[in-house]
């Protein structure tokens, strides 16, 4: 089987996708597989990876490929594949644009559909899918921007503009402080501060908003970072973050080698089977296909539980949560590869 694997673009998380592309290249069955490299760069130019993927080495954070050739047909080059895996995360990637063109030129890609891709990537629009399932999700604030004004987005649209000082005042109204300021199409917590106050807020504002003109204010829960992997129509058990920092940050993720993962979660079996109850009831909400990973927050004081987020096409690192909790089913990452292109050429 000709298999392209997809990876980079001009996404706010290009140099994860390299490391995760890299780990999936290196765990192919090359018996099974005529594995094809393409890379696009940060100016979004597609080239072709010349290394030999029996030789694949698994890059770090900013490092990326050299051996490169440019493709001078796209299109063409796409349709010479039997299946194509996008290990990209965030835009481009995780927005159902590569799945769109993909289905635009008839070839199977891995991972979920145009409209699941699209739903999850957007923070503002997953939460009202949940919300329409019955499923808890931490309070928030919506709001909007047009490069100078913003503007306060209620569940009914009846749309206000506001200043800081406004915001600042919805957020003591709904919920109070603190709060957790994320822009609505991101990954990798890229964007995301924490807010204790409106100076704070202020700040925190004019950092998403450079990511994107939707933005979330949630508040802050305290709260365990609980993790479930869905395939096709498998749930894990549960796994859970423990951040070396405050909260879950790029920095956390991707460096910080103190930041630990423990799988299965240490949480009672009650809480386990609530959160694959909620994960798969998720998954069936957003019309999940392949693979997602699903976030949930778990309130220490109550053992309430709050979903946080759907990742469509989560880290594919070796030390990512997502190959890891499936592993702690008894399907190690070479095999989860190969249901993932099954499922999607089937």
């Amino acid at each position: 089987m000709k298999l392209g694997i997809i990876f980079g673009s001009s996404s706010t998380e290009h140099e994860v996708s390299v490391v995760s592309a890299s780990a999936v290249i290196k765990n192919l069955n090359k018996k099974k597989y005529d594995i094809y490299p393409i890379y696009i760069d940060k100016n979004n130019e597609w080239f072709e990876v010349l290394d030999d993927p029996k030789d694949q080495k698994i890059y770090k954070i900013g490092e990326l490929p050299t051996n490169i050739k440019a493709i001078n047909n796209v299109f063409k080059y796409l349709k010479s594949m039997d299946c194509v895996f996008p290990v990209m995360h965030g835009a481009y990637g995780e927005d159902g644009a590569i799945q769109g063109l993909l289905k635009m030129l008839d070839v199977p890609c891995v991972g979920c559909s145009i409209l699941t891709s699209s739903v999850c990537m957007d923070k503002v629009y997953t939460k009202k899918i949940l919300k329409s399932a019955g499923i808890l999700v931490a309070p928030d604030i919506y709001i909007e921007h047009d490069g100078t004004d913003f503007f306060y987005i209620p569940d009914d649209y009846n749309i206000k503009k506001v200043t800081v000082i406004d915001i600042d005042k919805l957020v003591k109204e709904n919920f109070g402080y603190p709060v957790y300021v994320k822009p609505s199409n991101s990954g990798s917590s890229i964007g995301v501060s924490k807010a204790s106050n409106k100076d704070e807020l202020n700040v925190a504002l004019y950092e998403a908003r450079k990511y994107d003109r939707k933005i979330l204010i949630e508040k802050a829960i305290n709260a365990r970072e609980i993790e479930c992997a869905a395939l096709c129509d498998l749930v894990s058990l549960p796994g859970e973050i423990l951040s070396a920092t405050e909260f879950y940050s790029f920095d956390s993720k991707y460096i910080n080698s103190k930041s630990k993962t423990v799988i299965p979660a240490s949480v009672n079996n009650e809480v386990i089977e609530e959160i694959r109850n909620i994960a798969k009831r998720a998954f069936k909400a957003i019309d999940g296909n392949g693979l997602s990973r699903i976030d949930f927050f778990v309130e220490k004081k109550t053992n309430k539980i709050y979903l946080n987020e759907i990742n469509t096409m989560p880290g594919f690192t070796e030390i990512s949560m997502y190959p890891k909790m499936i592993e702690n089913m008894g399907i190690n990452y070479s095999e989860l590869l190969d249901k993932l292109i099954e499922e999607a050429i089937k």
